[in-house]
């Protein structure tokens, strides 16, 4: 079974949190690199390590590289007094915010190991926190020709978004993930068009629930569903 090192960053900045991911990848083209120029298959496929990062973020909005400013609805000189800091990324999607209270997901992962699929690989990604959600009694789904995870998406009027994603991929490793709301301050997506969706809104797992959810049992949730649905083995990194 395909083994994947999990790891528990805490709350991170966002940049350093990146540049961990940036190093990953570099690492794993490096090696996908030596194995072309040497022309053989000696340099194992196992060489090449997989990871799941979770963490949060202090307060921050980040840009994917097909993204628009227009949908950050605030000046910078009003982020700086915020709190609230600002990354233009080579993430795939738009503008979206992370924070406290929400459980960030960073699969680095060489599909080449897995299934070389990026739209299989968003629609596992999206399995994931919709089996974890269900341990809550949240029926999450898909919303055709949108990413992430949603609530009631077959209805306009109550359609509305739990988890955001967006990644990118190298030579098929991946980098960036998915961002699962669960006591988040959702007033902080009023200072942004989510994802660049204006008819759409967001919630989480606390508004859902209408009370507070302990963030470690829904990161055991995760855990458990990312290895049943990557059919791989979770193994702690300290």
């Amino acid at each position: 079974m395909k083994q994947v090192w999990y790891q528990d960053l805490g709350e991170i900045e966002y940049g350093k949190a990146w540049d961990l991911q940036e190093s990953l990848l570099q690492q794993g083209l490096q090696i996908k690199s030596s194995r072309f120029a040497q022309n053989t298959s000696e340099v194992s496929q196992e060489e090449i390590k997989n990871y799941l990062f979770f963490c949060s973020h202090p307060h921050v909005l980040t840009l994917g590289k097909s993204g628009h400013m227009e949908n950050i609805l605030l000046q910078d000189t009003r982020l700086k007094e915020l709190g609230i800091s600002f990354y233009k990324t080579n993430r795939g999607g738009d503008i979206t915010y992370h924070g406290p209270g929400q459980i960030v997901g960073y699969p680095v992962l060489d599909l080449e190991q897995f299934f070389t699929d990026l739209g299989r690989y968003m629609r596992n990604l999206e399995e994931t926190v919709i089996r974890a959600l269900a341990n809550w009694g949240i029926v999450g789904d898909r919303l055709p020709g949108a990413t992430g995870v949603w609530l009631d998406p077959q209805n306009p009027r109550k359609a509305r978004k739990i988890c955001a994603m967006g990644v990118r991929s190298s030579r098929w490793i991946t980098i960036h993930g998915f961002a699962l709301n669960v006591n988040t301050d959702l007033r902080y997506f009023d200072y942004i068009v989510p994802c660049g969706i204006k008819d759409k809104s967001v919630t989480s797992l606390q508004q859902e629930l209408g009370h507070e959810v302990s963030e470690a049992e829904v990161k055991l949730a995760l855990q458990k569903a990312f290895a049943e649905v990557f059919e791989c083995e979770l193994i702690s990194k300290s």
